[in-house]
């Protein structure tokens, strides 16, 4: 087959929905929520379905017109986030037919590339190791491939497979509860679908999948709840106000257009009435639907399962070194505030009943403490313990020790974080008074606990960023210590870690340093003497 027609969107469709159907109590038992939804096969089974129903009633001349009418059905019948999302994939599909482009491999390829971006436009917050992780690294292996249709169609289907297989290292919840991304394996069924529709070498399918964690005997009472509507007469320029007021007391937010003036909202929350009402203020809200939500069932106790830590923190570099660690990070960009959304999103990605939280900074620590009593948080039992520097974050899990008692483990890490004195370099970016003189702009600055102790006139030179770094470091010494840590900020000089290293070893041999790049924007150098 030379490009997709309309025969091929049709099978295509009807090939999706009897794959859904024969998977879909194995996904549904390998859905791990709320990672994902409570029923993530039934979900996007009837998402699917509707699609393909809606096709079957029309007549489209095109591919593209067959595709219009797949994604209008997609998302008039999505459910749950999972149909949601494969909604948004259907639809920026059709989007880039639209054009006027032919659905030939490199057609195919530039269309899933549309999706990718169109489908996570459509979530307030996007996780890693989720159906939209899938999606990124397939539109990424084919990115500008020219092959025949069949050939690209056939690597998309490879690739999703090979990503699907990386959730649970991206996503510690699904490492813990052994299973791959139920929502990302439903994708790959609609992928498989399509490259064997491609290729013309679709059959039935007969596998099934192995669930690795078995489901309670008892359905939990319910928390909180889905909510679903479809939104029409909608202003879109006032659709990214929608999603902040939703993520404001909920989670789990999507707003997905169907291409027509139609949105599909979707939120878990514990006010029905709210949701309904941010749609009321804003356009004509029909089919609503509402959903008892579950609360997870926390990993049994044992091996330290009942337990994760998660972390906040500003910086890229930092978050990567944490999640190195088996952390589950919420990176915020430098200057910017977590939402609700955002911590409870956090809460959700970690494993078992009881989740630390170690926020690096005032502004993360207030934002988790925020979300910490939020009823979205289910049953859980969250702890933030207060950090004012990432330092403080690196402190306190060198003592995490998940073999101990919850309360002994967190009281250790509180302990190693408060005992934790931190000290910054930065560089003035204003003519500012000081308790030890004026600074001017550019000059450096040395700061203990936030209270500035010197001024280096500038310009910044690493020689003078070294000497700033080492008077802050002596004066932190002077009260003993046996451990620094030093983490360079985005704007620090390439050497400047080496030489400080240098010279910390000429006048405190016997401290241990240990340095990390951060990426933080703001300070130069943060140090944090135990």
């Amino acid at each position: 087959m030379r490009v997709l027609d309309v025969a091929a969107v049709s099978a295509w469709s009807a090939a999706c929905v009897r794959s859904l159907e024969v998977l879909r109590p194995a996904i549904n038992g390998i859905n791990v929520y709320p990672v994902a939804d409570s029923d993530t096969g039934s979900n996007l089974l009837h998402t699917m379905t509707g699609a393909r129903d809606a096709l079957d009633a029309a007549e489209p001349a095109t591919a593209a017109e067959a595709l219009a009418v797949l994604a209008r059905g997609a998302v008039a019948a999505a459910r749950g986030n999972s149909g949601v999302i494969i909604s948004q994939v259907v639809r920026g599909i059709a989007d880039w037919a639209a054009e006027g482009g032919d659905l030939d491999g490199a057609g195919l390829a530039a269309a899933l590339a549309h999706a990718d971006r169109v489908a996570t436009g459509a979530v307030s917050r996007p996780v890693a190791g989720t159906m939209l992780t899938v999606l990124h690294v397939v539109a990424a292996a084919v990115q500008e491939d020219t092959r025949p249709l069949a050939e690209v169609a056939a690597t998309v289907a490879a690739a999703a497979a090979a990503a699907l297989e990386e959730t649970p290292k991206q996503l510690p919840a699904l490492a813990k509860a052994g299973v791959v991304d139920a929502g990302g394996r439903g994708l790959v069924a609609v992928l498989d679908a399509l490259a064997a529709v491609v290729g013309g070498t679709f059959t039935e399918p007969e596998h099934e999948l192995t669930v690795a964690a078995e489901l309670p005997a008892a359905e939990p009472a319910p928390y909180a709840w889905e909510v679903m509507y479809l939104l029409d007469g909608v202003d879109e320029a006032r659709l990214p106000a929608l999603r902040k007021e939703l993520s404001g007391f909920g989670d789990s937010v999507t707003v997905a257009g169907d291409g027509s003036g139609s949105h599909a909202v979707h939120v878990h929350c514990a006010d029905i009435g709210a949701a309904i009402e941010a749609g009321l203020e804003l356009g004509r809200p029909r089919a609503i639907r509402v959903e008892p939500l579950l609360t997870p069932t926390p990993i049994e106790p044992g091996g330290g399962l009942d337990r994760s830590v998660v972390a906040v923190v500003h910086g890229g570099g930092l978050a990567e070194l944490l999640r190195a660690e088996g952390v589950a990070v919420l990176a915020v960009p430098d200057g910017a505030k977590p939402g609700v959304e955002d911590m409870i999103g956090l809460f959700n990605e970690a494993a078992g009943r009881h989740v630390t939280v170690l926020p690096g900074g005032l502004d993360l620590t207030a934002a988790a403490d925020a979300a910490a009593g939020h009823a979205m948080a289910g049953d859980r039992d969250v702890v933030v313990i207060p950090c004012t520097s990432p330092v403080q974050v690196l402190a306190a899990l060198a003592v995490h020790d998940g073999g101990r008692r919850v309360n002994d483990d967190v009281v250790a890490m509180a302990e190693a974080a408060a005992a934790t004195r931190r000290g910054e370099v930065r560089i003035a970016g204003e003519e500012s008074l000081t308790w030890v003189g004026r600074a001017q702009s550019g000059d450096v600055i040395g700061l203990v606990d936030d209270e500035v102790v010197l001024i280096e006139p500038a310009p910044a030179s690493e020689t003078n960023l070294v000497a700033a770094a080492m008077s802050v470091l002596n004066r932190m010494l002077t009260l003993g210590g046996e451990l620094v840590t030093v983490l360079s900020g985005a704007a620090a000089p390439p050497g400047v870690t080496a030489e400080l290293a240098e010279q910390l070893r000429l006048e405190h041999p016997e401290v241990e340093l240990t340095s990390y790049a951060s990426g933080q924007a703001g300070a130069v150098l943060l140090m944090g003497v135990e």
